[in-house]
């Protein structure tokens, strides 16, 4: 290849590149999907699960899952939660971050957001001696969340009905 051919087709491939360049119009740019949808646990479950559903209901619907490898059920969807059973019933969803409550509280957040979101939360105190965390009940009628605590920032939330949150405290039992 000679010199004045080169040139001929660099100054085409050039030509080409600046003639595609220049704004992208606006019915072609891309909005970038989300990664994930986080998770929202309230007072009543998920979406799709509600406390007190039966092990066998949530079964048949093909909601939970018994066929992985893991401490226990789980919920199909839902990886980052795990149920807690007690006599064939769902009383507590254990969550790990991103799962928050509909106020936005997840593990990570600062405990002063967890005292503005629930005014009337309650303190619990690890057993001296345990290396497990303190705790943050916030209550409404027979229903809670559980914020175990580091003295900083919430580091797991568990929701369910609160006898159930608050013996899983108090006996100091995790999902598996």
């Amino acid at each position: 290849m000679k010199l004045r051919q080169f040139g001929f087709i660099a100054a085409l491939l050039f030509a080409a590149s600046i003639s595609a360049s220049g704004p992208v119009p606006p019915g072609n740019i891309a909005v970038p999907e989300p990664v994930a949808t986080v998770a929202v646990v309230d007072r009543d479950g998920l979406t799709d699960v509600e406390f007190g559903d039966t092990e066998s209901e949530l079964t048949r619907r093909g909601i939970l899952r018994t066929d992985v490898d893991a401490c226990g059920p789980t919920l199909a969807g839902h990886a980052l939660i795990s149920p807690i059973f007690i006599d064939d019933r769902l009383v507590l969803l254990w969550a790990d971050d991103p799962v928050r409550t509909p106020e936005g509280i997840a593990a990570g957040t600062p405990l002063a957001e967890v005292k503005a979101s629930y005014p009337s939360v309650s303190q619990l105190r690890a057993p001296q001696g345990t290396h497990r965390f303190d705790g943050l009940l916030a209550r409404d009628g027979d229903r809670a969340y559980l914020f175990l605590h580091d003295g900083h920032t919430v580091r797991k939330v568990i929701a369910g009905y609160a006898d159930w949150a608050h013996r899983l405290f108090v006996e100091g039992h995790g999902p598996c």
